[in-house]
Parts: structure tokens; sequence; C-alpha cells
């Protein structure tokens, strides 16, 4: 149901940018960096991933750091609005997507786990991205694929969820792992 106060999802989206901001650049930010990072690691071990779907971050998003294994970034296309999966190679990718967002050059693939990042997040799995709806496109593709959202704790909020919204597998933040119902 719909939260009556919640602000618009441009205002809100602005407002946990903002939020974002601030906080990666106060002192916290490593610490959260450092205990996200070493959540990763075990959730992706039991996860046991033979291709995982990454992403490049943007500033104030989580890094992923580097995997072991198999890797693919996302390769976003404006027109018409799609995105896919491209293996990568874990060198510092050369190559631009249309939305400027650095990527890979390697083979198109479907990744069985994706970490997908997360401007906001709901409780119930909902993320709050950036507006492209790239991530629920593919998702409602590829409904198999066990998808991650990777967020800071401070980025949980409350927002209507509209009809293409795709619901985590799983949510998890330098605090804890959720798991939506």
């Amino acid at each position: 149901m719909p939260d009556p106060i919640a602000p618009d999802r441009s205002t809100l989206r602005r407002s946990l940018l903002a939020a974002r901001r601030e906080f990666a650049a106060s002192p916290a930010f490593s610490g959260a960096q450092a205990a996200l990072l070493q959540a990763l690691g075990p959730l992706l071990d039991q996860l046991e991933p033979e291709l995982l779907g990454v992403y490049w971050p943007l500033s104030g998003e989580f890094d992923p750091g580097a995997w072991a294994g198999p890797r693919a970034l996302p390769h976003a296309r404006r027109e018409p609005p799609s995105m896919q999966y491209r293996r990568w190679d874990g060198s510092e990718p050369t190559a631009k997507d249309d939305c400027g967002i650095l990527t890979a050059n390697g083979a198109v693939a479907v990744p069985d786990v994706v970490l997908v990042p997360c401007v906001g997040f709901t409780r119930e799995g909902f993320r709050l991205g950036y507006g492209g709806g790239y991530f629920d496109r593919w998702l409602a593709e590829h409904p198999g694929v066990t998808a991650v959202g990777l967020a800071w704790s401070g980025a949980e909020t409350r927002f209507p969820v509209e009809a293409h919204d795709r619901p985590l597998t799983l949510i998890l933040t330098e605090r804890e792992l959720i798991a939506p119902d």
C-alpha cells in the first residue's frame, strides 16, 4: 500500500542521493565499505555464482571490489531502453554504455547472480534506482536470477511500488542481510 506521506520518486531519489554524498564524505564511509565487503564474501560463497553480475560503482555507491570468479558488467542502451551483461575480465574498463557508465567489451552473457546498486530500498525487497528502469527490465526478462541489492543502511525508505518494480531476492547492507518475504 502506498505510503501517504512518501514524496514522489524524483524528490525521494534526490534526497537519498544528497544523503549518500554526505555519507560518502564522512569518516564512517570507509568502515561501512569494509563491513559490507566483509559480509559480501560469505554470501557469495553460499550463493556459488557461476557468473556474477557486478556493476561499476558510481560516486558513493558500494564498491563490490574484486571477486575471484567469472564476472560480467551491465551495458545499458537508451534506445530502445534495455540492458544486457557483458563478460568482464576484471581489468579497468575502457568502454562506456549509453548512460556513460564504464562497461565491459566481452561477450553478452546472463549471470545467475547479480549485484544491484540501490539508491534506496524497502524491507519488502524493492529498490529505488536512478529512474531509468534498466535493472527492473532486465530482472523481468530473467526471473530465475538471484538479485542481491547492495545498499547503505541509511538508504532504507518507503515509496509506492509501481507495476514495473521487481523485488530483489536479498538486500545486503553494512549492518544486515535482509531476506524479504
